[in-house]
Order: C-alpha cells, then structure tokens, then sequence
C-alpha cells in the first residue's frame, strides 16, 4: 500500500531471477554430471542465451499470473499453486525457445529446471513473509495519514489503514467537514476528531504524507479550497470514490489529453491483453482455414448435392457492444428453415435462443454436420474480419437480445466466440438463465489463460459429439 507493495513485488521480481539462475545451474550441473547416454553439453555464449530466455520467460509468467501482488499475503495453498504453475509455463516456453531456434536441448535438463526452480520459489516464498518484515524495516519510514470524513465510509477506511500499520503506515486522525462529529473515534486506538478548517495549523505543527478525503460527493465541491491548499504545500491527496454505485466493474484513471478521467469497466479492459487475444485468433483461425479448405469445399459440395440452397448459411447476429454483423455457418436445415419457424417454435425447450431436439427442419447431413459442430466452421471468416473471436459469449439474434433482462445485456460487452465457457459446461443441458451466468462468470474471470483451458477443452466435446446444439 502507498507504494511498499510496489518496492516488495520489484524485490520479489528480483528474488524469481537469482532463483531460476541458481535452478538452470544447479539442473545443467546435474545434467553434466549423470553421464547419461547421450552427452550434454552447453557452450557459453549458448548457455547464456538459454539462461537469459529463461529468467525473462519466469519473470514475465509471474507478472502475467500477478504472482508478486499475492505473495506477502502468505497463503501456503496460492503459493504452491501459483509456483507450479509458473514453472509449468516456463517449461513449455522453454520447449516452444528450444524449438524455434533448434538448440537441442536435453528434455531431462528442463525438466531438472522446472523442478528446481518450484523447489527453491516454494521455499522462499512460503517464508516470505519474514522477507517482506525485512523490507518493511528497510524502505518503510512511517508514513502518516488524515482522514477527511466522520462516516461509515471514512471509518472502514480507517480501519484499513490501521491494519497497514505493518507497512508504516500511521493513522494521524481526522478531519471533520461538519460541526456535527464526534470530538474522537475509537478503533484499535483513540483518534481525535479535529476541525477540516484546522488542516494548515496541523500541517506546520506535525508531519502528515497524505489527506485521505472519505466524504460523499455532495461533499467534494464545497472542500475545493482545501484541496488547493494541499496542492499547494506539496501535499499528497487520495480520494475514496467508493460512493460511486457499481457492483462489476474495475475502477482505473484514464487520461484525455489534460483532462483526468475516472474510468469503471465492467469487462476486461487490458489493451495489451485484449490485443493478444486478437493476435492469437488470428493466427489460429487463419491456420486453421488454410489446414481446413479442402474439408470445406467437400463438405459445401455434399451441402449442394443433397439438398436444395446455399452452402452456406448467413444470419444476422449482435456482435460487441450490440454491432451487427452478417453470421456464416454451413446449412444444416431445409431451404426455408427462417420461414418456417413460427411454426416450430412451440417445440422448443426454451422461451429464448430456440432449442428444439430433433428438429424436423434438420437435413440428413445437416444433423451430422450439428453432431460434431462443423456447422460451425465457417464462422473462422466471422474471427478473421474481427466480428468474433474463437472463445466468447455465443453471439445473439437482435429479437433475442431484445427480451434479454438488463443484467444478461453485459454479454454483448465481450466479443462473441465460436465456443465458450456454456459450451464446455453442458451446452443443451444448461438452461437458458445458467447459460447467461456462464457467460457473465467467463467475463468476470477472463484470462489468456481461460481462453486456452475452454478451446482445449472444446477439442474433446467436438470430437465425442458433444458440441451439438
């Protein structure tokens, strides 16, 4: 907090490279040493390149898994779990290194320094907490704070700054913007409650680092002067804006040229995380057309030949934030399938997203092409434009979207997937108010990393016939 979390990650950062550095040595060593039947050897400039590789990829993991936010708060079961899979990571970045650039490594030497490196990250970091009391007494002078407000508000504050006291941080008391306060607020300690209008003679009289302003906003116009004056003394000010009603989303500062934005954001909103998950559809979906083209063109043809109409079937779908866009899959139902719908939709199991089991419009190689959800196929043309992704919410027809409670609206702030957290979760078997949560909890806890656990999961539910719907 206020900055000593920031140095004790820097140290933790530091503490993963000297690790993995004695890990690699001790596995390289022990490689040598075993004499096994194939000779392993390393030349400097070789081996320095692979070490350096290594201590990037393990830093970077962590930064990616936010090993380091995590690791003061001491708790053994994240800590052997973040560990391993920092180490798994790092071993298949290792394997993707030695690949790329044919070094030949030996297999059992990474797997001597994974293994090593989880050893020694365990031991240190289920011992951390005594290195973050050395860094405390180190780096942390005390660091006193006021509070600006009398309320709830400014009391749970408060109360979390105490219990940062490890940190050294010193609540100094507070500052009243009412004459209607308590004279002193009791927490661990007796804290006085003093005048807003005292806060100069304080300032030259005591050393206060910081005014924490914990008022409602009605409150925040009429202590403009207040602010001005701390800003004028070099004060630093925060300002608790928890009286702002949101209950999904992340609160960041943004900036429009001069002008500070407080920004909350209900989906993900990491612009180099988003960005990687565009770059991977696109190098997976443009893969996987060029490896699929034959298939595609045989199964379009059987489409012609075996009923009458289009191959390809287009529908327009809600994409990101509501935009709509033309949907491609290859037909699977009768010509006339849209025309006849009115007249099957009381077969369905499901007021919204019409689900009807064994529906009469299917044609013979349709409910096959359903059965292993090639149907779906076609929609890596949706991913290359950018109007989907491989893994999101399923995207919605605009009458659908149209009944959808307010709450089931925040799908459409995440770019549609071909597959997604519903369809690995029991697709036709979930019903329709399960499904909306699936989705909202894929957005609340989206990662890289989910993304690969729910595209690699999909592979055994294709493959089984599970993917129909």
């Amino acid at each position: 907090m206020f900055g000593r979390h920031r140095k004790a990650r820097v140290l933790f950062g530091l503490s993963d490279v000297l690790l993995a550095a004695l890990a690699f040595e001790a596995a390289y060593q022990t490689r040598v040493l075993l004499h096994l039947e194939h000779a392993f050897y390393l030349t400097v400039e070789r081996k320095a390149l692979v070490l350096a590789f290594g201590l990037a990829a393990w830093v970077a993991i962590g930064l990616w898994l936010e090993v380091y936010e995590k690791l003061d708060i001491g708790n053994p079961r994240v800590i052997l779990r973040d560990a391993a899979r920092q180490c798994g990571y790092g071993a298949l970045c290792m394997i993707v290194f030695e690949y790329v650039f044919r070094l030949e490594l030996s297999r059992f030497f990474l797997v001597l320094f994974s293994a090593y490196a989880w050893v020694l990250l365990l031991l240190f970091r289920l011992t951390a907490g005594r290195v973050v009391g050395v860094i405390r007494r180190e780096f942390a002078a005390p660091h006193y704070v006021m509070v600006v407000g009398t309320g709830a508000r400014a009391v749970h504050l408060a109360r979390g700054l105490e219990q940062s006291s490890e940190y050294g941080i010193r609540l100094r008391g507070f500052l009243s913007e009412t004459t209607k306060s308590p004279s002193e607020i009791q927490l661990r300690a007796s804290y006085k409650v003093l005048p807003v209008g005292d806060l100069p003679s304080i300032l030259r009289q005591h050393v206060v680092d910081e005014v924490i302003f914990a008022v409602g906003s009605e409150s925040l116009a009429e202590l403009e002067e207040v602010f001005l004056m701390c800003d004028e003394e070099g004060v630093r000010t925060r300002v608790a804006v928890d009286f702002f009603p949101h209950v999904n989303s992340k609160m960041y500062l943004e900036r429009l040229g001069s002008s500070p934005l407080l920004t909350f954001s209900a989906t993900p909103h990491d612009e180099i995380r988003l960005l990687v998950k565009r770059l991977t559809d696109l190098l997976l979906a443009g893969a996987a057309v060029v490896f699929l083209c034959p298939l595609m063109l045989l199964i379009a043809l059987l489409i012609r030949l075996t009923s009458p109409g289009p191959a390809i079937f287009r529908q327009v779908r809600c994409g990101l934030n509501g935009r709509r866009f033309v949907f491609y899959k290859f037909r699977s139902m009768c010509q006339n399938a849209e025309a006849m719908r009115a007249d099957v939709e009381h077969l369905s199991e499901r007021k919204l997203a019409m689900k009807i089991p064994n529906d009469p419009r299917l044609t013979g190689v349709g409910r096959w092409l359903r059965k292993f959800s090639i149907d779906e196929w076609p929609q890596l043309w949706n991913v290359l434009k950018g109007d989907m992704s491989l893994v999101g919410p399923r995207p919605a027809l605009p009458d659908e979207v149209e009944q959808y409670k307010r709450w089931q609206r925040r799908r459409l702030r995440m770019r549609p997937g071909i597959t997604s957290l519903w369809a690995v979760s029991g697709r036709d078997a979930v019903d329709f108010e399960t499904w909306m949560k699936l989705d909202m909890q894929y957005i609340d806890q989206w990662s890289l990393a989910l993304d690969w656990k729910i595209l690699l999961r999909t592979v055994p539910h294709v493959l089984s016939g599970k993917g129909a719907h």
